[in-house]
């Protein structure tokens, strides 16, 4: 059975939300903050995906969170206000998580969470949601 454009884009926002979890409860325990960096940036790739799935917009295989904005953008102008905001997320996808030399602060990682947490805010409310779901 084929799944909606909607279920999709529920599905992603669920996985991005997980990820947030992920992160947060390493940043509790203060423990592995380079795989906290790592479920930030996917969260936030996941809900920009989430966005473009529900708009039945294509986009390529891409962790780069500017090029995700980008295309955002061409829907929506105002997704050019969080460029900045995905760009410091964007190495911690791949480069980063791969770099035995890598290993953030507590405060870096938190930025990270609260950068990968503000797109998701600013993503559920170009969709029309509140943060729990609702319409």
């Amino acid at each position: 059975m084929k799944r909606s454009r909607c279920d999709l884009a529920e599905g992603l926002l669920r996985k991005a939300q997980s990820d947030l979890d992920a992160a947060h409860a390493c940043l509790a325990a203060e423990r592995a903050l380079d795989t906290v960096c790592f479920h930030a940036q996917q969260a936030a790739e996941k809900a920009l995906k989430a966005y473009l799935t529900a708009g039945g917009v294509e986009y390529p295989f891409s962790h780069n969170l500017e090029k995700l904005v980008e295309i955002c953008a061409s829907v929506d102008a105002s997704f050019g206000d969080i460029k900045s905001i995905g760009a410091g997320l964007t190495p911690y996808a791949v480069e980063l998580r791969y770099d035995e030399e890598f290993w953030p602060s507590a405060p870096a990682a938190r930025e990270a969470v609260e950068a990968a947490e503000a797109i998701r805010r600013f993503v559920l409310s170009r969709m029309g949601r509140t943060e729990k779901g609702e319409q």
